[in-house]
């Protein structure tokens, strides 16, 4: 630190000391365990929920789409079962790294606490993925085993310990070895600062990253959300039962540190195997929602549609919004449409373990635009990106955060890590924001050029490159455009080669054979010439001015 006391200066009004120009969070710290004390985030979570007054007979996970259940006894005995096979016979030791590649099922959660009560870092990746960015992750995390399922498991090259499939009789039969108490298992002296997990992110620039977690970081996030449900919880009307759906998907941030802040808080989880709107609607209903954890497309969904009016969502008390900013129009449209649910934004990125800011309760939520205050332990700079200097309040400039919740850094990637992390452990997020005068962070923009499509990043660099792998494409930049249902889709501008009749459909066809889909390209226009700067780089900001202005100003 700075200074020996950061609060002495403190703006009591916006958390910002004019000496350090460094903002604190305006809510007291919340403690956490002692740093050299051996602890991994899966003890943490399950010595909180062994503390909470829910029987093991409360349900802990519901899929939606078969109507399978998981109470928390059940929960528990799985994974101390799996454990033990793991530990026994796979011969899987500290910090190897497990990839996963499964859609959302009961065995995740549990196979999520398993690996990570032994010290093994959990690599979980999007299903939906390509071979060319799963073999990319693999890559990066190095895994030494991976859980996959017979949809997904081609797409994994052969690794050391071989791929287990989760929708296998071996796999289940390593869920329910009787005789197993916590004698039986080895005990692994799991230290805070140890990997808990790798989670893929585009980071502020260029293609996916492996971001590293380490048990602290997840232990700091855990810390806030029992904090909430400990004094917040006590002032809203929150059942003491919170049954939340899950939009999100597992492998994502957002959805991964939901899904341990569930265990500790005894909450009901729903999943659902591929999301569906109705479908989802209709599970509100069966199962009575309380929360969800939602993209700004989903809400967008809520507005639009009326299929909300054929099912009683009255249970539904609060929405939670992050992975991309939300329009104001949009939440003031929701409000008005659901009068009695809450809905309140976040803001996080797989770098900061998820939830770095947070709007809490009505009164902060009725400020459109605002992702709320900074959470606890927290601290933020908004730094100039020409001058390098730190700004006051009402101020434009890059955010940076620091601390508990901070990666560690990108795996296998030193120069990305360097680029983003400083030595004194600021991380730079590359968006451009501001603080109000009490406190309020609002996103103004992005630094980094990532598209947000509903809640994923795109990064243009990866798709530019196929572009240009393409024998009839002379020239390529991708640019993000306005999309009221997605956020941004991907956009191409594309130089034909001389002689070539390349159509939008082909561009579109030839990226969507080879990405996600979410990372396809949905809109394409044809160019004379891509706009550079003297040094080569895409001047990007004309290209999108010329497409939201309908291309009527002349490149």
């Amino acid at each position: 630190m700075a200074e020996t006391n950061p609060k002495r200066s403190m703006d009591p009004n916006t958390g910002f000391c004019y000496q350090t120009g460094i903002y604190s969070s305006l809510n007291a710290p919340i403690p956490l365990p002692p740093t050299n004390q051996p602890l991994s985030v899966a003890e943490y979570c399950i010595s909180l929920l062994h503390s909470t007054s829910t029987s093991g007979a409360t349900t802990f996970v519901v899929n939606a789409t078969t109507g399978q259940t998981l109470t928390y006894s059940q929960f528990v005995s799985q994974v101390r079962s799996l454990a033990y096979c793991l530990q026994k016979r796979y011969s899987l030791s500290q910090n190897d790294v497990a990839f996963i590649l499964s859609p959302p099922s009961l065995h995740i959660p549990v196979l999520y606490f398993a690996l990570m009560s032994l010290g093994i870092i959990v690599s979980p990746a999007n299903p939906l993925g390509s071979n060319s960015e799963i073999a990319h992750q693999i890559q990066l995390s190095k895994p030494a085993i991976a859980f996959a399922t017979s949809q997904t498991s081609h797409k994994i090259p052969s690794l050391k310990r071989g791929t287990i499939l989760l929708d296998s009789p071996e796999f289940l039969s390593l869920l329910t070895q009787s005789n197993i108490d916590n004698n039986t298992i080895k005990p692994v002296k799991v230290n805070q600062s140890d990997l808990a997990a790798i989670l893929y992110s585009s980071g502020t620039t260029g293609r996916v990253k492996g971001v590293m977690m380490t048990h602290r970081n997840l232990i700091a996030m855990m810390a806030a959300i029992h904090h909430s449900n400990t004094t917040e919880g006590n002032v809203s009307d929150k059942p003491p039962q919170s049954v939340t759906f899950f939009t999100v998907p597992l492998f994502h941030v957002f959805g991964f540190f939901m899904l341990l802040g569930a265990v500790l808080s005894a909450d009901t989880v729903v999943l659902m195997e591929r999301f569906e709107f109705e479908e989802m609607l209709r599970a509100v209903e069966k199962y009575k929602i309380t929360d969800m954890p939602v993209s700004p497309p989903l809400v967008v969904a809520f507005v639009k549609s009326d299929l909300t009016k054929k099912y009683d969502l009255s249970s539904l008390q609060m929405l939670g919004c992050g992975g991309a900013p939300l329009g104001q129009e949009v939440a003031r449209q929701f409000n008005e449409k659901f009068p009695n649910v809450l809905l309140v934004q976040g803001y996080g990125l797989t770098e900061t373990t998820g939830g770095a800011t947070r709007v809490i309760g009505p009164e902060e939520a009725a400020r459109y635009g605002t992702v709320g205050r900074l959470s606890e332990n927290m601290e933020a700079k908004i730094v100039d990106p020409v001058t390098g200097e730190a700004l006051p309040p009402g101020q434009r400039g890059e955010l940076w955060l620091r601390g508990p919740i901070v990666m560690k850094g990108y795996v296998g990637d030193e120069k990305a890590t360097a680029e983003t992390l400083d030595s004194e452990g600021w991380l730079k997020t590359g968006d451009i924001c501001y603080f109000d005068s009490e406190g309020f962070v609002y996103i103004v923009d992005r630094l980094k050029e990532l598209i947000k499509y509903k809640a994923y990043q795109v990064p243009p660099a990866e798709l530019e490159h196929l572009l240009h792998s393409h024998p009839e494409i002379a020239d390529a930049a991708v640019i993000p455009y306005p999309d009221e249902e997605a956020g941004q889709i991907p956009m191409a501008y594309v130089v034909r080669n001389p002689g070539s009749s390349i159509t939008e459909a082909q561009v579109m066809d030839f990226i969507a054979r080879q990405v996600a889909p979410y990372k396809k390209i949905r809109r394409v226009a044809f160019i004379n010439s891509i706009p550079k700067s003297p040094a080569g780089k895409i001047l990007r900001r004309e290209l999108v001015n010329h497409s939201v202005s309908g291309g009527l100003s002349k490149l």
